[in-house]
């Protein structure tokens, strides 16, 4: 083979390896963008959760609430457990407002 049919196949291969560069990079490229799509899902989801998670506190403790003032038990002891059931509440929102902070 001459210099000159070395070089060509030279050339050749090197713009078939820039070509091959050039689609991965546009694969790479795409890929990126579902990573960050199934990102913003993955933290969709957890915050969902959390509301959740939030939700069933609050119908819990109005439920608990609901027992109460169900139950045959005396003034003293309802305002009592309310009291109980009122600071139980605030703590639970302390626990978030430090969460929401970090």
């Amino acid at each position: 083979m001459s210099l000159a049919g070395q070089l060509n196949s030279v050339l050749d291969r090197t713009h078939r390896l820039i070509e091959l560069c050039e689609a991965l990079q546009e694969e790479n490229d795409l890929l990126k963008l579902e990573n960050q799509s199934l990102q913003v899902a993955v933290e969709t989801g957890k915050t969902k959760a959390v509301e959740m998670e939030e939700k069933m506190k609050v119908l819990k403790l109005a439920r608990s609430l609901e027992g109460i003032t169900v139950k045959k038990i005396s003034p003293d002891e309802k305002t009592l457990d309310i009291k109980q059931k009122i600071s139980e509440f605030v703590r639970e929102i302390d626990k978030c407002i430090v969460l929401l902070k970090k």
